[in-house]
């Protein structure tokens, strides 16, 4: 049976039986990872393949200049913004805009709360872990909170997630979902990495902000699907 044989109604169906059961185990295997770098980060166990993933993103010989062209350095200075409060804060306004122009006030909370609640609790578990900022390779941007978890890596998540299975869920056609959940999961993945390259975090720092941020998004859009249910949170668009 094609895709375009599946009426919408069963497709809709499908998704609210096999939706919440993905957004589980997601939430799941994300706080398990965040749970296992976290603790092998604290007793030090993690610090060799740090090191040898900082390293190998360095010109041999020259701890200060990173590998590439100059304008790809330049260039990952700029994605590693899409990161940042400001960027993440004006696509929040943005999409809560066109939200509300559509009707969708409970689901233009629902991704501020996602936002904000992930923002609050990066912030506290930087503060918890007091994890340094590597020191064994110049930063490249200006960074100068706590490094453990990375928070663009978990916020990039956290937004750029939520708001993609968002839109996934306002559009029919499969093609059109992949693509927008694919998008998502690639700048997720973009601001990470670019951490890393710039010498602003360990590796396990992105991991641990990858996984919580993954982990709080799913929980998030399962609370989205329970007040669909219940009829307290519009639903998508048919």
């Amino acid at each position: 049976m094609t895709n375009d044989m599946v009426s919408p109604s069963l497709r809709r169906r499908l998704f609210s039986e096999v939706g919440p059961l993905l957004a589980i185990a997601v939430a799941a295997l994300g706080l398990l990872a965040f749970g296992k770098v976290a603790e092998e980060s604290v007793e030090g166990e993690t610090h060799a393949f740090d090191r040898a993933i900082l390293f190998a993103l360095r010109t041999p010989g020259s701890v200060g200049d990173p590998i590439g062209p100059a304008w790809f350095e330049h260039a990952v200075g700029d994605l590693t913004s899409l990161g940042g409060y400001a960027i993440l804060t004006l696509l929040v306004v943005g999409v809560c805009a066109y939200l509300l122009a559509m009707g969708k006030r409970g689901s233009a909370l629902l991704i501020v709360g996602a936002v904000v609640s992930g923002a609050l609790l990066s912030e506290s578990l930087k503060m918890g872990f007091a994890r340094p900022r590597p020191d064994l390779v110049p930063h490249l941007v200006v960074a100068e909170s706590g490094s453990f978890p990375s928070g663009h890596a978990m916020l990039s998540a956290i937004a750029y997630l939520t708001i993609g299975v968002l839109l996934a869920r306002i559009h029919e056609q499969p093609r059109v979902k992949s693509l927008v959940l694919g998008i998502a999961i690639a700048l997720t993945l973009i601001v990470g990495a670019s951490r890393v390259y710039l010498g602003v975090h360990w590796p396990t720092d992105v991991l641990a902000g990858w996984s919580l941020g993954a982990a709080w998004a799913a929980l998030w859009w399962l609370l989205a699907w329970w007040l669909q249910q219940r009829g307290t949170v519009e639903g998508a668009e048919t």
